[in-house]
């Protein structure tokens, strides 16, 4: 797909939602007085801002904006010279850039990939800005994003988008241009963002090939690079980057299949795996619109974190994979779990420093609405018929001690309605959060929404389906459709909405132009935790 094909797509997208991609993006033609003149003019072999652009961690007076030079996305160094790069970005109050309130210019080195992350302050809180950069004569789409409001400031409606599990080679992103389309304020997006299986010579379910250099499994810089500009150049999830601010954390799939912090799946030496480790959490770093806080350190990154929307809601954003214990009990899904070690209250998902931060800023929130943005199933799932029990490994039920000082928390303290939200395991789930899974009249301290994937499929329905009546704690379960979650928030209740993608004929697979639908939708009412169907 050519650049301008791109652009076209993502204007006529982009439009409806009421603001422009920017002329100057498809002529190439820049406004003389917006735009400072720099001595440095680099010429490209293309146009270098074929990724797009995304902004994200929205705060009330600043947001991080993000692009990053790639005339050639899919070669060594994204066609870019071994020399750092003056780029040029603006923010104004209009879709048209007249109104520029704030500028500056980057440096894009080649030892970040050419990436930019400029963090804009000095804005005012809880308002739509729009945002351009500009590289020699060359004018990148216009964005748009959003600030947050100030803490404890009233807020009466807020809505955003729950996404996950986005692999290339599964299919298209039809739910990311509808994100794009709709009247959202935020994308949270808890992981498996890209997907490190190689992907098949004929590009799995999708139509267009890719070169050889792309398509194996990544475990250098490089590699993981190239991977994350394969997806990067999707239009419809550049139009949902586009559109609005996204919070991200990872899961596994960014880096290696069910790894557990230094510890790989596949039994690679320790210092091998830290490597590869630290060559997956650049490049993701070097791919979202993340602070520079977040930039890691070798095989060490800050994800954590958490963000206040007013009065409203606040999320607590996880990283349950660089601080887990490793994976206990039979391999196998699911495990038996006969052996004792997944309740060793020193077996932990989120480590002792991130335990104790989510609690502390759970007792401490002055919101309604207190949102965990999660990776793997928080609620207990058996999957064993009759008085057996059998678990998911890789999920919370394989470290139930951390889990369950979590529920007591919730259960004593009585922060102000929790809802977890999560993704990784490619369905639709509505959770019930007991203090006690194992009694169903236990007290109920919370609500789970989990995220079909973006284009991941599932092969393990039929293993949830034949047990759903012994989880009574499950609302609601859908393995058939892939999606997202669209939520909003009001001071009376959240809203959640499961938008699906309609089925091809390729056994589910989202084609690029199939149309998306509510297939259910669930209430929770402030001060009464759990979901209920509408």
């Amino acid at each position: 797909m050519n650049y301008l094909h791109l652009n076209c797509l993502l204007s006529t997208r982009l439009r409806r939602r009421g603001f422009l991609i920017g002329g100057g993006a498809l002529t190439g033609l820049a406004i003389a007085s917006q735009w400072q003149r720099v001595v440095a003019q680099p010429k490209f072999s293309d146009n270098p801002f074929k990724l797009g652009v995304a902004s994200g961690d929205p705060l009330p007076d600043s947001v991080v904006l993000w692009t990053r030079l790639a005339p050639e996305p899919l070669t060594e160094g994204g066609g870019m010279p071994r020399q750092p790069v003056p780029v040029q970005w603006q923010v104004a109050t209009d879709n048209n850039m007249s109104n520029v309130v704030q500028r500056g210019t980057v440096m894009a080195t080649p030892e970040l990939t050419h990436s930019v992350h400029a963090e804009v302050g000095g804005l005012e809180p809880n308002r739509w800005y729009w945002y351009q950069f500009k590289v020699g004569s060359e004018l990148s789409p216009i964005g748009r994003t959003r600030t947050a409001p100030l803490p404890g400031d009233r807020l009466n409606r807020f809505r955003f988008a729950l996404a996950s599990c986005q692999s290339w080679a599964s299919g298209y992103y039809p739910a990311y241009r509808d994100m794009a389309e709709d009247d959202l304020d935020l994308v949270v997006h808890v992981g498996d963002y890209i997907y490190e299986s190689p992907i098949p010579e004929d590009s799995g379910m999708r139509s267009e090939k890719v070169p050889e250099r792309v398509r194996p499994e990544p475990m250098t810089l490089e590699e993981y690079r190239l991977r994350h500009a394969l997806y990067k150049l999707d239009p419809d999830l550049q139009a949902a980057h586009a559109s609005l601010p996204w919070i991200v954390t990872w899961d596994d799939h960014e880096v290696e299949n069910n790894y557990a912090d230094d510890i790989p799946q596949e039994g690679s030496q320790q210092e091998v795996f830290l490597r590869r480790r630290a060559n997956a959490y650049q490049a993701y770093y070097e791919h979202m619109p993340l602070r520079s806080v977040s930039k890691p350190e070798g095989p060490n990154m800050k994800l954590f974190r958490r963000f206040t929307f007013g009065n409203l809601a606040e999320f607590s954003v996880l990283d349950t994979r660089q601080y887990r214990s490793d994976q206990v009990c039979p391999e196998g899904f699911p495990s038996s779990f006969a052996c004792p070690a997944r309740l060793d209250p020193s077996r932990t998902m989120t480590g002792a420093e991130q335990e104790r931060w989510l609690l502390d800023g759970l007792d401490r929130s002055q919101v309604t609405w207190n949102a965990i943005a999660n990776q793997t199933i928080f609620a207990q799932y058996d999957y064993a018929p009759g008085s057996e029990q059998q678990f998911n490994r890789d999920q919370w039920d394989g470290y139930a001690a951390n889990r369950q000082r979590i529920l007591d928390f919730l259960a004593q303290r009585q922060p102000s309605n929790p809802v977890v939200i999560t993704g990784d395991w490619h369905s639709s789930w509505v959770n019930d959060l007991k203090q006690n899974f194992d009694n169903p009249n236990s007290p109920t301290v919370g609500t789970e929404f989990v995220c079909s994937g973006i284009s991941s499929g599932i092969s393990w329905d039929e293993e949830v389906e034949r047990v759903l009546s012994e989880n009574p704690h499950v609302k609601f379960f859908d393995g058939k459709f892939r999606g997202y979650v669209r939520c909003e928030l009001t001071q009376q209740q959240w809203r959640s909405d499961i938008r699906v993608v309609e089925n091809s004929s390729q056994s589910g697979v989202p084609a690029a132009n199939l149309p998306v639908r509510t297939l259910a939708s669930f209430l929770v009412e402030n001060g009464q935790p759990g979901p209920q169907r509408i």
